[in-house]
């Protein structure tokens, strides 16, 4: 029997009832349903508008509906039309009357908008963990290869010497905003929409306060339409989660093209790359390409979400019903991501001399051989000139700047001496690079113990 069915005097099409039904996505909210219900009834228990006895009956069959559920002995009826049904269902058919007073002073607008918060707290703790494991590995790997040099990149062209170690800790910054944009939202939706009701909040005397501090939320809505259509939390969730995606695509596509033969700065363990069914040669880097492929997926549960929420009046609209799905999804779909990207990267063999012979080979060192001149008295842009000059002799020569001879240094610039070559020493390069925030292999081991600090598991 539908909750609403008193108004109707015909039984509803299937039609509309397949359509109408939600349990199939939302029975997976059955403890925070339940745990919304537990804190409601001892509220009205408290507050004296039901008996207490009353209360601690509702409040026992509650606990015992989610002990079956959780062994397997109570299986959700999936015809049901929604979590909130069932549960209230079973507990009156367990309870008699006593079970029917539960919804006394609540609606299931601001029963669901409560039990999507709670649920969504929950996921978001689940994927700050991840993304504090992914950070634990790449504070590691960083650790392990502070002193690796490898080229920096601008426009995919060698650009300045940097080290593996400081390229991954690039990443962890973009993880950490992620975990602060996660927090962030959690803090602004922990507050609990109990007794806003359908829209009007009731004529009972209810304590929100009460239910807000059992569920360990630090207030309530303060305006009962507000309390039962607010989805910004759905929203600001699902447009952190898509930055996550962002972030892990970026580094999936570095992944993918430092697997490759081309640049092949690192190889993946096989228990992390597949093959081909035709080409016994390849190794595929397929987790980096289906993390990548898969962002476009949480950026559609966003647009999903703006474009629901978009054209609504207040209060309540079955529209909001598709909210879950896409809120479900991207946590899923990010959680998934970061279960299989971690182990990748924890797993991943670092391939330390092809990054040195490519940063020697790409005249990264050239901004320092200008700026060797610069500290000789020479105005930088003429430093710069006679270095693009002598970048532009190694290539006809075939030689590096490391490799070319003082002769080739004196003829284009009198200025130049031996001190050159110990200029442009990649180790030396990336040394003296100890601006905060630079690659010198001090700065990384420092920020490494402060990303460490600020990790909680």
């Amino acid at each position: 029997m539908k909750l609403w069915q008193g108004r109707f005097q015909s039984e509803l099409s299937e039609i509309t009832d397949d359509f109408n039904q939600s349990i199939a996505f939302d029975s997976r909210m059955y403890k925070e349903d339940i745990e919304g219900s537990i804190a409601h009834a001892r509220m009205l228990g408290d507050c004296g508008i039901i008996e207490r006895t009353e209360s601690d009956k509702i409040i026992e069959g509650l606990r015992g509906i989610l002990a079956d559920i959780d062994a397997g002995t109570l299986l959700i009826d999936m015809k049901a039309e929604d979590i909130h049904t069932f549960v209230e269902g079973e507990l009156t058919s367990r309870l008699g009357g006593t079970g029917k007073r539960l919804h006394t002073a609540r609606s299931r607008n601001d029963q669901v908008a409560l039990d999507i918060r709670l649920y969504l707290r929950r996921q978001a703790e689940e994927t700050t963990n991840l993304l504090e494991r992914l950070l634990s590995v790449l504070c590691g790997k960083a650790e392990q290869y502070s002193a690796a040099v490898m080229p920096g990149y601008t426009h995919l062209q060698r650009a300045q010497p940097i080290t593996f170690g400081h390229h991954l800790l690039a990443y962890a910054q973009m993880f950490l905003r992620d975990i602060g944009r996660i927090e962030d939202a959690v803090r602004r939706m922990s507050v609990s929409p109990l007794g806003s009701c359908a829209l009007a909040g009731t004529t009972y005397p209810i304590d929100r306060l009460n239910t807000a501090m059992a569920l360990d939320m630090y207030n309530f809505s303060r305006n009962s339409l507000d309390g039962v259509s607010d989805r910004d939390f759905c929203v600001e969730l699902a447009a952190a989660l898509s930055l996550v995606m962002v972030h892990l695509s970026r580094f999936s596509e570095e992944i993918i093209l430092w697997c490759s033969w081309e640049f092949k700065f690192i190889e993946l363990d096989d228990a992390f790359s597949t093959g081909s069914s035709i080409m016994p040669q390849k190794k595929n880097p397929d987790i980096a390409e289906l993390v990548r492929g898969k962002s476009g997926r949480v950026f559609g549960d966003l647009t999903a979400l703006l474009t629901v929420m978009k054209g609504l009046p207040l209060a309540y609209n079955k529209d909001m019903q598709e909210d879950k799905e896409a809120i479900f999804d991207a946590f899923d779909t990010v959680k998934m991501c970061l279960t299989a990207f971690t182990p990748m990267i924890e797993t991943m063999n670092v391939l330390t001399e092809n990054m040195r012979n490519a940063a020697a080979k790409g005249f990264i060192n050239a901004t320092d051989c200008a700026d060797y001149l610069v500290k000789q008295g020479m105005p930088f842009r003429d430093a710069y000139k006679f270095t693009g000059e002598l970048v532009a002799r190694c290539i006809e020569l075939g030689e590096t700047l490391e490799s070319l001879p003082m002769s080739e240094y004196k003829a284009l610039c009198e200025q130049f001496d031996e001190g050159v070559y110990e200029a442009i020493n990649l180790d030396k390069c990336v040394g003296e690079r100890l601006s905060a925030g630079g690659p010198a292999p001090e700065n990384t081991i420092a920020e490494i113990a402060r990303i460490k600090g600020l990790l909680t598991c």
